[in-house]
């Protein structure tokens, strides 16, 4: 029997692959015109199928029965064909911003959450938010009567939830509210997956605000969604399992640290042994620039160096599983801190000052390793999620690859 997600367009889902996960059965994309999904619910050869936008209330007057939680969202994402023949219609996304929340943390009975947003996707929110005991659900949209333009007259909201597709890739760096307006905030929620840190998650950490992005919700949905089309509860821990899978496989390897400390040779190397892209952000400014690092530094100077290097580390970084490595001075400008983290790992490769490469590299060549160090490491320090130190090509690079649960090739 076949089961799959139906949709308009495909182009890109991780949904087979969370199923792949969840067992043994066929899953598909399965792209329909709207004149066309009519005829497919009623009569299309599946055993249960996921529904995406624009379809989640297309397909309610088609079903025999809807589940009372669908009903109060007014949309279905799971449709499944019963043994008698009659479809049943539920939601899934309700259980997986439910696991969102749970995950994070974040008090949400008593409290006065935002909503950004009044699409699809906000509905489910807002549903699941009453459900929990928010005291106050204030959605907030581009044309309501509280909108972007008078938001102020909510900052005393506790908690945020983005439910619209702003800072999704590959409009990256993207939001709509400035957390700064907000002195009583307490968490913040985005339901976009990619980036796997939004402009808006990342706003929240930095000030030390407890923030978590849209993963959880999408591999958890899924499982719920498993567990409708099969009726059986999957194995506890499957969803934080998956969840782990699906980061290391989207989430970029951002390698920084002192110039000629082996960034590019070990980010090359891991490359090789997980099958995936590398990109070296120096040469691809060299590419952008048609000219080498040193001409630009001597014709253009450090400034403009610095500014292409911002340019090129943001278009980079918004990709998903390669291996990239940086110049040194990528930290010493503040906005690069976002762009490199997004939607990525970042590994801090360490190595003995006395071992630095400097030929070919204009700032080492003019300034002591000692003074970038004491100017740099406080930086590479706080942008770094894994600290390690460079004991060679290989036995760092695998090393890097155990200690972020990467996959190899098969032979490596």
């Amino acid at each position: 029997m076949i089961y799959g997600l139906l949709g308009e367009h495909l182009s890109h889902s991780y949904s087979p692959l969370i199923h792949s996960m969840l067992g043994d059965y066929e899953y598909r994309l399965i792209e329909k015109a709207p004149e066309e999904v009519e005829e497919f619910i009623k009569s299309g050869d599946y055993q249960a199928i996921n529904v995406t936008i624009p379809y989640k209330k297309t397909v309610m007057p088609f079903l025999d029965e809807i589940s009372e939680r669908a009903q109060a969202i007014g949309s279905v994402n799971v449709v499944v064909r019963r043994p008698d023949g009659t479809l049943f219609g539920d939601n899934s996304d309700w259980g997986g911003f439910v696991s969102l929340v749970k995950k994070s943390r974040i008090q949400i009975k008593g409290k006065k959450v935002l909503v950004l947003g009044d699409g699809g996707a906000s509905v489910t929110v807002q549903a699941v938010l009453r459900h929990m005991g928010a005291r106050v659900v204030q959605v907030i949209s581009l044309f309501g009567e509280d909108n972007y333009d008078n938001i102020d007259r909510h900052a005393d909201a506790e908690v945020i939830v983005n439910a619209t597709p702003v800072g999704m890739y590959p409009k990256n760096g993207e939001r709509l509210v400035d957390l700064d307006m907000f002195p009583r905030l307490s968490g913040v929620l985005d339901v976009i997956y990619n980036p796997y840190k939004t402009a808006l998650v990342l706003d929240a950490e930095r000030r030390g605000i407890p923030a978590l992005g849209g993963l959880r919700m999408l591999v958890a949905q899924a499982v719920k969604a498993n567990e409708m089309f099969f009726s059986s509860p999957q194995k506890p821990g499957v969803t934080d399992a998956i969840e782990k899978r699906i980061a290391a496989m989207m989430k970029n390897v951002v390698l920084i640290g002192m110039p000629g400390s082996g960034k590019t040779t070990i980010a090359k190397r891991v490359a090789e042994l997980t099958g995936r892209e590398f990109v070296d952000i120096d040469a691809e400014i060299v590419k952008v620039a048609k000219k080498t690092i040193p001409e630009i530094f001597a014709e253009d100077g450090e400034e403009a160096f610095r500014r292409l290097e911002t340019q090129v580390t943001g278009e980079v970084c918004k990709r998903s599983g390669c291996i990239i490595s940086t110049g040194g001075g990528v930290v010493t400008r503040p906005e690069n801190r976002d762009l490199v983290r997004q939607n990525s790992t970042v590994v801090f490769i360490k190595r003995d000052l006395s071992k630095l490469a400097t030929r070919g590299r204009p700032l080492s060549e003019t300034t002591s390793a000692e003074a970038l160090w004491n100017a740099r490491s406080p930086m590479y320090n706080a942008w770094s999620d894994v600290k390690m130190l460079n004991m060679g090509i290989s036995p760092t690079a695998g090393a890097i690859i155990r200690a972020l649960h990467l996959n190899t090739k098969k032979g490596e």
